[in-house]
């Protein structure tokens, strides 16, 4: 099959699958990518909400009615000239007919050759910490073995720091950032500075200090940009002691944050 194309999945039925086809669907209506819609298997009122945000009719494939065969068919055919075909999965990803896995999303994706994006809200919440090791475990076993991509959403920025490599803030509905996590800690630093003298030296003003606080003689300080670059500019002013460090996923939330209402003041890193 030519057409590009996406099947969206969950564990369960309520894992947020239709919300995020719906919004990915108006995002790319909105840039005028032309999508098409399709829901696995025989419901009727998911395909509702597709047609009414694309403006056009979103057609189910079910493998029990269609086979493999005509399933590949429709597909095909009713993606051609599309900008991406977006499947919304049924109900679990693995859960088909009986106990079997047939005629389940797993299934479909199977047949059309389709990538499959997992759909994960608040996955571990509620586990304990063995647990919840054990879940990420298995995720990112299936991660490596089947090669799907995992969309997670979660409050708990020091868990996803360890399993996650592409990272995006989201504040009163609208995209603050989205990029590798790599990139983010790359063009936001943390500076420990010793220097010659007690106080806090004037910094050059085209330094993007974001935040600064200090503990006896050490300095700390949070500054946008090339970790390389800021400590050569710091080291103009002879520092005792000078060190970079990496800041956390929720360091970087809190102050990329700094500006959109949240109260951040005097806080301890």
């Amino acid at each position: 099959m030519s057409a590009p194309r996406l099947l969206l999945c969950a564990p369960a039925s309520g894992g947020g699958k239709t919300t995020v086809t719906c919004a990915l669907l108006q995002a790319l209506v909105n840039r005028g990518a032309g999508p098409v819609a399709f829901k696995c298997g025989p419901d009727y009122i998911d395909p509702m909400f597709h047609s009414e945000i694309i403006g056009a009719k979103s057609r189910n494939l079910d493998l029990f009615f269609l086979g493999r065969d005509t399933a590949r068919y429709l597909l095909e055919k009713n993606s051609r000239g599309s900008g991406l075909a977006l499947i919304e999965g049924v109900m679990g990803y693995y859960d088909g007919i009986g106990l079997s896995a047939d005629a389940s999303a797993y299934d479909l994706a199977r047949a059309t050759g389709t990538p499959a994006v997992l759909v994960l809200d608040e996955p571990v919440d509620g586990l304990d910490p063995v647990m919840r090791r054990q879940v990420w475990s298995l995720l990112m076993g299936d991660v490596a073995q089947r090669g799907t991509t995992v969309l997670v959403s979660s409050h708990n920025l020091r868990e996803l720091e360890d399993v996650c490599d592409h990272v995006g803030i989201l504040s009163r509905g609208k995209v603050l950032i989205e990029r590798s996590l790599s990139a983010l800690q790359e063009n936001v630093v943390k500076m420990q500075v010793v220097f010659q003298e007690k106080e806090l030296p004037q910094l050059p003003g085209d330094l993007q200090v974001l935040h600064v606080s200090q503990v006896g003689r050490i300095h700390t300080l949070i500054i946008r940009g090339n970790a390389t670059e800021i400590t050569n500019r710091l080291a103009a002013f002879a520092p005792i002691l000078m060190e970079a460090l990496p800041l956390t996923l929720e360091e970087i939330f809190i102050y990329e944050l700094g500006g959109e209402d949240y109260a951040v003041r005097d806080i301890v890193l």
